[in-house]
């Protein structure tokens, strides 16, 4: 039993030379702790996985303004005024404050409403 005491009080004291087999094992311990341990505990250390950005807009020039691109989950449809206001409500944090010239439905091959197209200026 004595052994076993002194080569358990080795390995928390870290008394053995560097090299010794016994050195070896406590890297090897070591090791496998950093890199195993991750597979069985949940450290809950992962980024929160966020939807994307409920405004997401693409902006790009136009010869006298901009068009921005604003996905349509983010719109409501409604009359031509309720979806000019949601669209410069999704647009303004972006462009700050704009006038919309005009605006069209972007499809899909299925005819689902994907986007809206917006064509603005300042």
């Amino acid at each position: 039993m004595g052994k076993i005491s002194r080569t358990i009080k080795g390995y928390v004291w870290w008394m053995y030379p560097r090299g010794s087999v016994h050195y070896d094992a406590m890297v090897t311990l070591i090791l496998a702790f950093i890199f195993l341990t991750p597979l069985w505990v949940n450290f809950r250390d992962k980024p929160i996985e966020r939807s994307p950005n409920q405004t997401e807009v693409v902006v790009k020039p136009d010869g006298s303004g901009f068009i921005y691109t604003v996905d349509a989950r983010t719109i409501q449809p409604g009359s031509d005024d309720e979806v000019r206001e949601e669209l410069l409500r999704a647009i303004e944090p972006v462009a700050g404050e704009i006038r919309i010239d005009r605006y069209e439905l972007v499809h899909d091959n299925k005819r689902n409403v994907i986007a809206y197209k917006v064509w603005g200026h300042r």
